[in-house]
């Protein structure tokens, strides 16, 4: 076995030891030290091989651990990000909440409380930024509305 690969396969495994990784995430991460192709390749495989990188496990994870606190939206589009396929990252999703169903409208309450206290009556720029804090979080434009309307968030007159 060539020395660069060994090498390779040790980085891999010391990057793993910290904590869980994406396939694409251990290739740039491999890449960023200079590895080659062929050597990157085969050390994934190595690792692959032990189980030590599965998307698709990292994924469930990854939604477990954040499903009480952001929109479907915003978790997919952050696994996307990380290199997890969005049929993956969906498979994963659809698994979960089989387990543990997310209630998005919670969320957005959670998140009003958190934001305005007990204020119902907003400036139309407090109405704005609270409106589009919630849908940079990917939260659907109807449940906002739902729960503003629930919780009688509205504008001052």
């Amino acid at each position: 076995m060539d020395d660069a690969v060994k090498k390779a396969r040790t980085r891999a495994m010391y990057l793993l030891k910290a904590r869980s990784r994406t396939r694409q995430e251990l290739y740039r991460r491999l890449k960023e030290k200079g590895f080659q192709d062929p050597e990157i390749e085969q050390a994934i495989a190595y690792v692959e091989s032990y189980g030590y990188i599965d998307d698709y496990k990292y994924a469930q994870n990854y939604i477990l651990y954040r499903i009480q606190e952001k929109s479907r939206q915003k978790i997919l589009m952050e696994l996307h990000q990380k290199g997890v396929s969005r049929e993956t990252a969906e498979r994963a999703w659809e698994e979960i909440i089989q387990i543990q169903a997310p209630c998005e409208s919670e969320l957005i309450r959670k998140l009003v409380q958190k934001k305005c206290g007990q204020q119902r009556e907003l400036s139309e720029k407090e109405y704005r930024r609270l409106y589009g804090f919630l849908i940079r979080r990917g939260f659907q434009f109807e449940d906002i509305r739902q729960v503003f309307e629930e919780e009688k968030i509205h504008i001052k007159s």
